[in-house]
């Protein structure tokens, strides 16, 4: 049975940093082509937040968190972490790990439908 345990998520204030991680167990995890992170605001649709791919680990990020997030992977630890600095009340949502087991660019696979696998979420409030 495939797990993927999202933790890290918090309370914070606008400014201030955190560091999500995504633990995967009972799939090897050099086989998930891609993974990434999405995240659903209240009211909202859940959205592309960034992803990463396991044989070149390219990186790919919506706009509205570039150069604040960065995507990194730990095969050794079956782990996938979001750096999230420069945090904003807009970046407050629930933040989900999900997992591809097919090719494709990171750049190309954006929508939850390109996802087989999904963790419960963590949430992340950023306070003004």
């Amino acid at each position: 049975q495939v797990q993927l345990v999202e933790s890290g998520g918090g309370l914070v204030q606008a400014g201030g940093s955190l560091r999500l991680s995504c633990a995967v167990s009972g799939r090897t995890f050099s086989s998930f082509a891609i993974l990434a992170w999405f995240r659903q605001a209240p009211g909202k649709e859940r959205e592309f937040v960034a992803a990463i791919s396991r044989s070149t680990s390219n990186t790919y990020y919506t706009d509205s968190v570039k150069g604040r997030f960065t995507i990194s992977r730990d095969n050794a630890k079956n782990a996938v972490y979001l750096q999230m600095n420069s945090l904003k009340p807009e970046d407050t949502a629930v933040y989900y790990c999900a997992g591809r087991r097919y090719y494709c660019s990171v750049s190309g696979c954006y929508e939850t439908l390109d996802y087989d696998y999904w963790g419960q979420g963590t949430q992340v409030t950023v306070s003004s």
